[in-house]
């Protein structure tokens, strides 16, 4: 196994490890302290099975189930289908998920400890594989506030939703529409704006531009002006690492430490192919 780490304050590289194999307690240990330091790990030349894709995902956590059940792998409810391709006249998987800074499911009580995309097929345009993914660190971002800052964040409270972001990206037909039942799974939910990571303690700015929405107990143009400087101050970039796709590529973030944005630079037919496991986190606290 070698490890690279990227010029960004988060990122790194894995090659000559093969996940379709056991991974043994040692290597894997150094595979999470390598996660909870850099928050974002690509494992090059990976051949997986699905079954193989959530069983080195298990090693994390329990595995979440998508509330958007429509674009779930058939068979394999615990990988989300990432995906712009149609069959039969419908969207095989989420076409247009992630065009925006997010951290994955900030939107529930309990944010996702992490999530392990696996790239299947990638569009390409005369020779230059496009949809890249940027990555931004919220643990850096905490680094770098101003110290008078910190303590005026250090006792607020963020509101976080998932229908909201739905409805207006499903606004060109894309997704499908949610049941009210299945919007009743993932109602608002409040966060510490700076949250320790639960596993290493480490503060993060836990805000994001497409979950966040309001700052509890604040007027609301006082609060999305607050939102708005913070989404700018994480998104500078300089913190800023950009993951240039190949096949086979099993990246993996810690959805605390790091938000991502997908960049949609490509259109039918042109094919983009990923499929997703999200690891189960815990409650926030500051």
């Amino acid at each position: 196994m070698r490890i690279q780490h990227s010029a960004a304050p988060l990122g790194a590289e894995i090659t000559g490890l093969d996940l379709a194999q056991p991974v043994d307690s040692k290597t894997f240990q150094q595979i999470e302290d390598l996660l909870h330091d850099r928050g974002v790990i690509v494992f090059r030349g990976q051949d997986l099975t699905e079954e193989q894709h959530i069983t080195f995902s298990r090693r994390f956590g329990d595995l979440e189930i998508h509330v958007a059940t429509q674009c779930l792998r058939p068979g394999y409810p615990e990988i989300l289908v990432v995906s712009n391709v149609i069959e039969d006249g419908k969207p095989i998987g989420l076409a247009d998920a992630g065009q925006y800074w997010h951290s994955d499911l900030s939107y529930v009580r309990n944010p996702s400890r992490g999530s392990l995309l696996l790239a299947r097929e990638v569009p390409v345009q005369d020779g230059r594989v496009l949809g890249e993914t940027l990555f931004a660190s919220a643990a850096y971002a905490y680094d770098t506030l101003p110290e008078g800052l910190k303590a005026r964040l250090s006792t607020l409270t963020a509101v976080h939703g998932y229908g909201y972001r739905y409805e207006l990206q499903n606004s060109a037909g894309l997704r499908g529409k949610l049941s009210d039942q299945q919007l009743s799974t993932v109602p608002d939910v409040h966060h510490p704006v700076i949250r320790r990571h639960p596993i290493t303690g480490r503060k993060v700015l836990f805000v994001n531009e497409g979950f966040t929405h309001a700052m509890a107990g604040m007027d609301q143009a006082e609060g999305q002006a607050l939102l708005q400087q913070l989404f700018d101050h994480i998104t500078r970039p300089e913190a800023l690492y950009r993951h240039n796709w190949q096949v086979g590529d099993l990246l993996m973030w810690d959805n605390c430490l790091v938000q991502h944005r997908a960049i949609r630079n490509y259109e039918w037919p042109m094919r983009r192919l990923m499929h997703r496991t999200t690891v189960a986190g815990v409650e926030s606290f500051q």
